[in-house]
């Protein structure tokens, strides 16, 4: 199991503007910031504790595909609305995903680029009826 993760950014305030409203909307927040002093320059997100970091110490522009946990299909719309007014660009609006596209029944997703095309997603798994 991931204890936590993160990806690299070019610009971290641009960043974490995008991240603070899209992350916002699933409850996450800035839950540590590295002084920008130290030449660390990163803020993890998380509950409790950071999970997801971004930072300008590791490489940028490898559009890696990080998906978060919604707890609703409202959470996952109100994640891409946050999202795009927040800078990023729509890569596939809310809604189920099909069966026949290889996803599970009951997978309600949103995906969005970030400012560093990173495919970011929100997912709410339905339960099984």
């Amino acid at each position: 199991m991931i204890d936590h993760t993160g990806i690299g950014v070019s610009d971290v305030a641009r960043s974490a503007a995008f991240y603070d409203a899209a992350l916002g909307a699933l409850g996450l927040r800035r839950a540590i910031q590295l002084p920008t002093d130290t030449g660390a320059d990163g803020i993890g997100y998380g509950r409790d504790f950071p999970i997801f970091w971004i930072d300008r110490f590791h490489p940028h522009g490898v559009k890696q595909h990080t998906a978060f946990a919604a707890t609703s299909r409202a959470q996952v719309d109100a994640f891409h609305a946050a999202a795009v007014a927040a800078g990023g660009t729509d890569n596939g609006p809310p809604g189920l995903r099909g069966v026949e596209t290889g996803y599970p029944a009951g997978y309600y997703a949103a995906f969005v680029l970030d400012p560093d095309g990173n495919n970011i997603e929100a997912v709410f798994r339905e339960p099984s009826r």
